[in-house]
């Protein structure tokens, strides 16, 4: 059963899950100012703990399950941000953790989730294989699910970043989000436009796997094939069915990013902002070089860094490829 969550459910989970989680600053990007025209500012949820969002609703979900729930152990599935933030908020409630990661994921990632006491197990390259091997062990091990985007539990956790972006720039005109499973841009999206309906929102996919844009054209949510992106943390087939009536309802825009311009954007943020950030993260500031969203003049406009987990050899080839594009 769909269960659509409001500002009333981020703000219980910014109350379950305060002092467990950074409240992470709003920055200023005035050094992209004049790439665009327009007040520039960050959410920089790549200072978070374990180095991404993804522990809010994980933190928050975790929290939420009954002691019979969080004694059978849990278990996720993951490119690896997911799987830091259930670990650490496992580890911080003494609860056994599985995660699956694909076979490719950054080494960061699988060292950073190991380093905080979690089984890793690494399974296929995609969220479709990982998903299918998630369910066997699930089913053998009776393990509680902690889904990576689609529980209303963890969208109200992911919202809690809207939550503070309103309260610390409560005159925002646009706010751009990563779009991978959706979790981070329902939840987002809830608190900005339920806090300021004026404000624009505006989600970024890779140009490859756009899934939330053909659920939008059919009205429903869609799955589709899997496509190579360097957006290594939104590599996602499936339409979430508790994000997309949020997402629908709430998201003003759904534009892609190709990759050379998600390098394009990475570089700008790094070289010039000094935040280092990991691919997924970069694909708001791409969509906006690349033209798949109009940045209005004067306005000011606030870019969801979504997280910072990236290998130095990734680094270095993507500054390499920067040099080229």
């Amino acid at each position: 059963m769909v269960r659509i969550i409001g500002l009333k459910d981020i703000k219980k989970a910014a109350e379950r899950i305060a002092g467990r989680v950074h409240r992470t600053p709003i920055l200023r990007g005035d050094k992209l100012d004049d790439l665009f025209g327009a007040a520039v500012y960050f959410k920089p949820e790549n200072l978070q703990r374990t180095g991404s969002f993804k522990i809010r609703g994980a933190t928050n979900k975790i929290l939420s399950l009954s002691d019979e729930e969080r004694a059978k152990g849990i278990i996720a599935s993951s490119s690896g941000n997911h799987a830091q933030g259930v670990a650490y908020a496992a580890k911080a409630l003494g609860i056994k953790a599985t995660l699956v990661l694909p076979e490719n994921a950054p080494k960061a990632k699988i060292e950073g989730t190991r380093s905080l006491g979690a089984e890793v197990v690494l399974y296929g390259f995609d969220s479709v294989q990982r998903y299918k091997k998630l369910y066997e062990i699930k089913a053998e091990k009776g393990y509680t699910l902690v889904h990576s985007f689609d529980d209303p539990e963890l969208i109200a956790g992911q919202g809690t970043s809207g939550l503070e972006i309103m309260e610390d720039l409560p005159d925002v005109d646009t706010v751009v989000v990563p779009l991978g499973g959706g979790g981070l841009l329902a939840g987002v999206a809830a608190a900005v436009k339920e806090t300021r309906p004026g404000t624009r929102v505006v989600g970024v996919e890779p140009a490859t796997i756009q899934r939330y844009a053909e659920s939008r054209k059919a009205g429903h949510p869609v799955e589709v094939p899997m496509g190579a992106t360097l957006a290594d943390g939104l590599m996602l087939t499936k339409t979430g069915e508790h994000n997309y009536p949020l997402i629908d309802k709430y998201v003003d825009e759904i534009v892609p990013a190709t990759d050379d311009f998600i390098v394009k954007g990475l570089m700008e943020i790094i070289f010039r902002s000094k935040l280092l950030i990991e691919p997924s993260a970069a694909v708001g500031v791409a969509a906006a070089l690349e033209g798949n969203f109009k940045v209005r003049k004067g306005e000011k406009v606030c870019f969801f860094l979504s997280g910072g987990n990236i290998d130095p050899d990734k680094l270095a080839s993507f500054i390499m490829k920067g040099q080229n594009v």
